[in-house]
């Protein structure tokens, strides 16, 4: 059996770290591999995100472009075949935020819009933020209901 006291790490894995600054004769000392003056031999150097040498860096060169709506309403959608497939698994005839929330389709914060795609087989009442045109009429087509809840 082996010595453990007697285990090393593998030839070349282990490195000398490179002490600078501590004099002339570490061959490291003097200007501390830094060279001579210039911008990065500076104490206290930190180039910024972005710095291209000294040239108009790449994010003032270009336009700015687009806006970003402070007031839009973010949506999750849910189409009409995810409804149908929970109703399927959990056998409700009433989906709500909850429902949803404790299948794992929204989550916290969600506010939950009903989309179209796909089709129901069965009557559902479905209590949510919002609705699609269509989804709307494809849930009261079949005998179903929409109700639209308020912000949570």
């Amino acid at each position: 059996m082996e010595d453990l006291s007697k285990l090393k790490p593998a030839a070349g894995a282990v490195k000398n770290v490179k002490r600078i600054g501590r004099g002339q004769g570490s061959g490291y000392g003097g200007t501390s591999t830094k060279g001579h003056k210039g911008q990065k031999a500076i104490s206290g150097y930190n180039r910024k995100r972005g710095f291209e040498g000294g040239q108009t860096p790449m994010v003032r060169r270009l336009p700015k472009f687009g806006f970003t709506n402070p007031t839009r309403t973010e949506y999750k959608g849910i189409n009409l075949d995810t409804l149908q497939a929970l109703a399927d698994k959990t056998g409700v005839a009433v989906i709500d935020f909850e429902t949803l929330r404790k299948n794992g389709l929204a989550s916290g914060n969600d506010l939950v819009k009903v989309l179209g795609r796909g089709e129901l087989k069965a009557a559902i009442e479905v209590k949510l933020h919002a609705f699609s045109a269509t989804a709307k009429a494809a849930i009261e087509g079949k005998g179903g209901k929409t109700e639209i809840i308020g912000t949570h």
